[in-house]
């Protein structure tokens, strides 16, 4: 991902936030990777590992990763995952 300076301490907050939920994640082979932060705050973020092709994504984007980055890193607007639809 490109970033630049002034996205640097978004960027970071982000991976702080991350960090939080790897581990629930990594118990199942799963890991998050940030693949964009557009200037509109809008966080894109794929599941890699087992977590990209599992049933239950859409379950742990919407209560887990989501809810989790909204509540640490307020600046961000949006969260989408970008290999996965997600069920409304």
């Amino acid at each position: 991902m490109e970033q630049n300076v002034a996205n640097e301490e978004l960027f970071l907050k982000v991976v702080n936030a991350l960090d939080e939920l790897r581990p629930f994640l990594n118990e199942d082979g799963g890991d998050l990777e940030i693949v964009d932060i557009t200037p509109e705050k809008v966080l894109k973020i794929q599941f890699v590992g087992a977590c990209g092709s599992c049933s239950m994504n859409n379950m742990t984007f919407k209560n887990g990763v989501e809810d989790a980055i909204m509540r640490l890193v307020p600046e961000i607007a949006q969260v989408e995952p970008v290999n996965f639809t997600l069920n409304k």
